[in-house]
């Protein structure tokens, strides 16, 4: 009996300590980004591993001094508040109209949006119509070509068919339109998967950069992305070739080291945030929507 205790409380601790290293390999990544972007230079040189040396806020205050670094968190923030909205509205919509049985030919029409899932016709066609519509160098290019998802139209669909159909016959008895039914109870209801969706898709959106690498030379209609594909798109000093350098070669080097961390921050940070205070919802609806599936 004492024997089995020991080996079970080994168990227990041997699994802990194993979960606990893999979570520092996969958190030490962001970590080690964030400590070196509160470092100072000379502390860069020698090296910053686990706490930040030389504290200074030096390379968030060049960022943010730059006239397209404010704008371009500006269009990140827009296109992913608009963006999500959007997509989630007529997402939810859609899935809402695939589930009414008086609508014609439902059935094909969800068929052909979930065929999109498997075939895409490739960049170029994509590249020629986006010109034909007129997005090129238009802040609408960001929210319009993903207005709806085949991904979000699934789970949408699946969440209000577990909705009891009662709810809707009362309306319609009561005189409610479709859209006032929409708007007004489905919708509603449907909180814990339209929390899902905006998670999945605000993040797609703050992460997104290839639209902007592809249709906009506008400086001013910049992502933040964007930027930071751009600076870490160049070939980087390494800190231990621009030692043997000059020193003033060297700070220049290791300041723009210094600046890539500290963007790379301002990209990932507003995530970090807006995730833990969503997650609750996104579990919860994705289980809901599981269990009908």
């Amino acid at each position: 009996m004492v024997l089995s205790i020991v080996k079970d409380k080994f168990f227990q601790v041997a699994n802990l300590l194993i979960l606990i290293i893999f979570a520092f390999i996969c958190v030490y990544p962001l970590y080690f980004v964030f400590i070196n972007s509160l470092s100072g230079s000379n502390a860069m040189v020698r090296g910053v591993y686990f706490f930040p040396m030389e504290f200074t806020t030096d390379y968030y205050k060049q960022l943010l001094s730059m006239p397209n670094i404010p704008r371009s968190i500006f269009i990140s923030v827009s296109r992913t508040i608009l963006g999500t909205a959007i997509t989630v509205t007529c997402s939810t919509f859609f899935g809402y109209m695939v589930t009414q049985r008086e609508l014609p030919f439902r059935k094909i029409v969800y068929r052909f949006v979930i065929v999109t899932m498997y075939f895409s016709a490739g960049l170029i066609p994509w590249y020629i119509l986006m010109l034909n519509l007129g997005l090129k160098n238009n802040f609408l290019l960001y929210i319009l070509p993903g207005a709806m998802g085949a991904y979000f139209v699934i789970l949408a669909k699946t969440y209000i068919e577990s909705i009891p159909i009662s709810v809707e016959e009362s309306a319609k008895i009561d005189g409610a339109g479709v859209m006032v039914i929409f708007f007004r109870l489905i919708l509603p209801m449907s909180l814990p998967i339209v929390a899902c969706l905006a998670v999945f898709c605000s993040v797609g959106q703050w992460n997104s950069w290839t639209d902007n690498f592809y249709l906009v030379s506008d400086a001013r209609l910049s992502t933040l992305q964007y930027l930071l594909y751009m600076n870490l798109s160049y070939e980087t000093a390494r800190i231990s070739d621009v030692t043997a350098t000059s020193d003033l070669l060297r700070d220049r080097a290791v300041s723009q080291i210094g600046l890539r961390y500290s963007l790379s921050m301002l990209t990932v940070l507003p995530i970090l945030c807006v995730y833990p205070f969503m997650q609750r919802f996104f579990v919860k609806g994705i289980m809901l929507g599981a269990v009908k599936g």
